[in-house]
């Protein structure tokens, strides 16, 4: 019987788990959101929060455990200075799953993984005139920068017509 066994295993050894979590957890921590299948989301969720309430300790201690874990100290040096930051006013709850549906080569169910309280930080808009001293950088909004109009291609059709 399985009384009090709440690990998920994923069909992988002891070792090779710790690795796939902590590989996840990094890729996490450096990008904010991430793609994976809704089963490893739900094994990493666990993982990703305990390491967050030891960034929202702060302590050497906290740290130190943090990268015997996850093996990269300037992902670490990130989520305790960022993430935790951002998080420090939640008691638990860190991470959202979003299902996504099912994967096309193997119908596996894929979902997003991401920090509910993600930090966006705002792009700064530089002008090409000779910067003056005394103004400040234009900031804009990432939303802005990303929904930026394309430029229409010349298609062929077009090219040939004139």
């Amino acid at each position: 019987m399985k009384h009090g066994r709440k690990i998920v295993k994923l069909q992988r050894d002891a070792s090779h788990r710790n690795a796939l979590l902590a590989n996840l957890t990094l890729s996490l921590i450096d990008h904010t959101r991430i793609r994976t299948t809704l089963a490893k989301a739900k094994a990493l969720r666990p993982v990703a929060e305990k390491l967050v309430t030891l960034g929202k300790c702060g302590t050497l201690h906290a740290r130190r455990q943090a990268i015997a874990a996850l093996q990269d100290k300037v992902l670490v040096k990130k989520l305790f200075e960022e993430i935790a930051v951002a998080s420090k006013d939640r008691q638990g709850g860190y991470t959202r799953i979003t299902k996504l549906g099912q994967r096309r080569s193997d119908s596996a169910p894929m979902a997003f993984i991401e920090w509910v309280d993600a930090y966006v930080p705002k792009k700064v808009k530089t002008t090409a005139a000779a910067p003056e001293a005394d103004a400040a950088p234009e900031v804009i909004d990432v939303e802005e920068v990303t929904t930026a109009p394309k430029k229409k291609r010349a298609t062929k059709k077009a090219s040939a017509a004139e």
